[in-house]
């Protein structure tokens, strides 16, 4: 998270355009976060957050960009505030989280929407990223049951597989395990997924 904040300091201190180095830098926040694996930009929007708090933005923004051309900058206040952000965000999906109250049966729908939406390879630690509030033990109970149903067929796993410790899936047809939409924006819906471990 230090670098993610160092990283987006220095991009702004280099001033790459003429215009929109703020908009970009955001962006790329985002995308930054989403590789490290801080989803939370997908449910509470950044942009606003910081539109919210742009005084501060702004305030520690100048105070890190001091001295930045000569390498003694300070890039603590700006980091610091980055971090505030992300926490604040997380801290509102949490809320919002909260008030939900989850139907029986909706944590499986999840999984198998989830399960649905890969187009082709996956793997178990894909699957329970995409299954958010949804705990391990149950997207494996998921996976098992639909390996029963014989909607999804385990085509290998183990060391000597592909790559160790990895178990293939593969979906049988739309019959069998309809897509809740006619019109799917996914290429193949019902392709080969791959999972990781045992389940």
């Amino acid at each position: 998270m230090i670098a993610l904040g160092a990283s987006n300091l220095d991009f702004l201190c280099i001033h790459p355009f003429r215009d929109g180095n703020g908009r970009v830098s955001r962006l790329l926040l985002l995308l930054q976060c989403y590789h490290l694996g801080y989803e939370v930009g997908r449910y509470v929007s950044l942009e606003r957050l910081i539109e919210q708090n742009k005084e501060r933005y702004y305030e520690t923004l100048e105070q890190s960009s001091r001295r930045w051309h000569e390498g003694r900058h300070d890039p603590w206040p700006y980091i610091g505030y980055l971090l505030y952000i992300l926490k604040t965000a997380y801290r509102e999906f949490e809320e919002r989280s909260s008030q939900i109250q989850t139907p029986r049966g909706a944590k499986t729908e999840l999984v198998e929407a989830a399960i649905r939406r890969f187009s082709r390879e996956f793997t178990l630690s894909e699957l329970e990223q995409a299954c958010l509030g949804v705990g391990p033990d149950l997207v494996r109970k998921v996976l098992r049951d639909l390996k029963k149903e014989g909607k999804v067929k385990c085509l290998g796993r183990g060391p000597g597989y592909a790559t160790p410790r990895k178990a293939t899936m593969e979906f049988y047809s739309q019959r069998a395990f309809p897509h809740p939409q006619a019109a799917s924006p996914y290429r193949h819906p019902f392709g080969a997924g791959e999972v990781n471990g045992s389940w």
